[in-house]
């Protein structure tokens, strides 16, 4: 192995930060054991995530580093940690997703974050490029819906115990304690400087939520975030490489990650909550078209669904608003944040949009013969 300051050649568009912790992992690398040459290739990896990713080939062989965004969050190693459990749980199953090499829960290596490294994943992510057959072909275009709906009904179907996850949540109560958890995570927001709660229809939506919680549901394995910011997709076809970031991963509800799929994809009336280039080549299938493929392939009751549609959007608008107070006091780009509180009012003028559909009364028999 060659002396440390040639381990970062090929490195050049890093950041210092990012140089600094591709040296530390290399040396842990070397102590750990794993094989290791000379640093062939190293560049940043991005995507729909804020947490930091480095891919590197060394020895030939190619790996990914993924820890903590630059200001970690209270949250941030508890959640890499519990990640790379599940990543381990997954490879015991069918559901797509980044193979795990090893990790480290030493803080001390980086100085601050928990890290682990996985095997690069062959695929784009749609939220910020597609190749170019899911550019020029709609039928691609359409299929990549349907394939993003088969994988969530294949984790769904996971039995967390058989897998050891079953600890990973706490199933009962799971939709009691949704509303009040994510309301006192908007109390928090304002102990930040600056910071002014301007989320429209707030109470309104949360007190639809505790009106029509449905009285039963079935347990099972969630993602908890999942959109197509957080799928690489095939570049040659519409199947799905990998499903990334599970540090929201639970035993909850899986109806909840449909909602939040939902929520996030391109709406009846063309708006894209992301923007994604996806969205932008059109021609995707619709909400309604991803429901009824779910609804054929898993026997879950999708009789409560818009009420997990409406929890989506409450609990990911307050998700998102946590970057845009984290960008008042230098935690997180003013920009994002900016970008991210405006998401927030979409979602939740999403929600109302639901709520007002849920609450609208059907038409009576005779109006029904006059619209006829």
């Amino acid at each position: 192995m060659t002396d440390e300051p040639s381990l970062l050649d090929g490195g050049t568009d890093l950041s210092p930060e990012s140089r600094q912790d591709l040296m530390r992992v290399l040396g842990w690398m070397a102590r750990e054991g794993l094989a290791l040459g000379d640093l062939r290739a190293a560049a940043p990896v991005g995507g729909g995530t804020q947490n930091v990713m480095i891919r590197f080939t060394s020895d030939d062989r190619s790996y990914v580093m993924r820890r903590g965004p630059r200001h970690l969050r209270e949250t941030t190693n508890a959640a890499l940690t519990r990640e790379i459990e599940i990543l381990e749980a997954l490879a015991r199953t069918e559901v797509p997703h980044p193979h795990l090499v090893a990790s480290c829960t030493d803080v001390s290596i980086l100085g601050d974050s928990v890290f682990y490294l996985m095997e690069p994943i062959e695929g784009v992510n749609a939220f910020i490029e597609i190749s170019d057959l899911h550019r020029d072909d709609p039928v691609v275009r359409r299929q990549i819906g349907f394939e993003l709906v088969e994988a969530l009904v294949s984790l769904g179907e996971v039995d967390p115990e058989a897998v050891g996850l079953g600890h990973l949540g706490r199933p009962d109560g799971f939709l009691e304690r949704q509303v009040d958890q994510w309301l006192r995570e908007v109390d928090r927001y304002e102990s930040v400087e600056g910071y002014v709660r301007d989320i429209p229809d707030l109470e309104e939506v949360a007190s639809w939520l505790r009106a029509h919680q449905p009285l039963t549901n079935e347990p099972g394995l969630m993602h908890g975030d999942f959109h197509l910011g957080n799928v690489m997709i095939a570049p040659d076809g519409p199947g799905i490489a990998a499903i990334v970031d599970w540090e929201m991963c639970t035993v909850g509800d899986p109806l909840l990650d449909l909602g939040w799929l939902l929520a996030t994809w391109q709406q009846p009336d063309g708006t894209d909550l992301s923007g994604s280039k996806l969205a932008a080549a059109g021609e995707l299938a619709t909400t309604d078209e991803l429901i009824e493929h779910y609804a054929r392939l898993s026997t879950r009751d999708l009789t409560n669904l818009d009420w997990y549609r409406v929890l989506a959007c409450f609990k990911l608008g307050i998700l998102l608003e946590g970057t845009y107070a984290r960008s008042l006091d230098g935690r997180a780009p003013r920009a994002l944040g900016d970008w991210m509180h405006a998401r927030t009012v979409r979602l939740f003028h999403q929600a109302i949009q639901l709520i007002h559909r849920a609450v609208r009364p059907a038409p009576s028999p005779s109006a029904a013969g006059e619209l006829s």
